[in-house]
């Protein structure tokens, strides 16, 4: 990936603090929504990425051997699940190995977990709607202290529960069959909610705000009867699917801003 000159990494870090509120919005602790691992000073271009796994830096890593670093220098890894989430470990095992790799060749990994879910430009959830054509009218659900999902009227010519079905899996590339859907509610879809990611346990939330279909990632077997019983339609669309739209989104928009090439590495786990 080559570009032009460089960034200072603190630039980019502060203005994402600042453009996805990071600080205010409340996360789980073991988020730590921000900047994760810093590197040398400079970010020469911007890797996105759902996962902090070892197999995406990995997968960076091998990128950049392979192709060349930069003209400005070396990638910011851009993640929504970062490599903090084990609590304050030691620097050991998996812990040991990840930031070794980073650190190794000087990247720096950036993360936002429900900064990025609930921004209103360009959040999982707000470019899931737009995707769908589905205008955003209001926010639902909660998330510690703060709502989480949109929701909007569907366009009438995906308003059969097959129509937006197959919609969806081609707005988040779920493969064949598609998102799975559970038929709780009318076979014409409305009133639509967006949760990205593992948001099952939120379909009763979803009830409330008074919507008839509801979008997310996953959720556990419950949920199933929860839907049918509340009167709901249920699609799930796969975690990772639903989840690669906002950092893509993101990167993009820093790209525009500091003039750097970006690009997204695909690791999907099938969930």
């Amino acid at each position: 990936m080559s570009g032009g000159p460089s960034v200072p990494l603190r630039e980019i870090v502060s203005y994402l603090d600042e453009y996805l509120r990071v600080r205010d919005v409340p996360d789980d602790p073991g988020a730590q929504n921000g900047l994760q691992v810093e590197n040398s000073g400079r970010v020469g271009s911007i890797v996105a990425a759902v996962d902090g796994s070892q197999a995406t830096i990995d997968g960076v890593i091998a990128e950049e051997l392979e192709v060349g670093p930069s003209d400005g220098g070396p990638p910011l890894l851009l993640v929504h699940h970062g490599v903090l989430w084990d609590g304050n470990v030691p620097v050991s095992g998996r812990r040991y190995r990840r930031l070794s790799a980073l650190l190794e060749h000087d990247i720096a990994l950036y993360s936002a977990h429900i900064p990025l879910d609930v921004h209103p430009v360009v959040g999982n959830n707000a470019v899931l709607a737009e995707r769908l054509g589905i205008p955003v009218e209001g926010w639902f659900g909660n998330a510690r202290g703060i709502p989480i999902g949109v929701w909007g009227h569907v366009p009438s010519a995906l308003a059969s529960r097959d129509a937006l079905r197959a919609e969806l899996g081609r707005a988040v590339g779920t493969p064949p069959p598609g998102p799975m859907l559970i038929p709780g509610g009318p076979e014409r879809a409305s009133k639509v909610g967006i949760i990205t990611g593992a948001a099952g346990s939120m379909v009763a939330a979803a009830r409330d705000a008074g919507l008839d279909t509801f979008i997310t990632g996953e959720g556990a077997h419950h949920t199933y009867f929860d839907a049918a019983e509340w009167g709901i339609n249920l699609l799930y669309a796969g975690h990772y699917a639903t989840e690669t739209l906002g950092v893509q989104a993101l990167a993009s928009h820093l790209s525009d801003r500091f003039d750097l090439p970006w690009d997204f590495h695909d690791h999907p786990t099938g969930l």
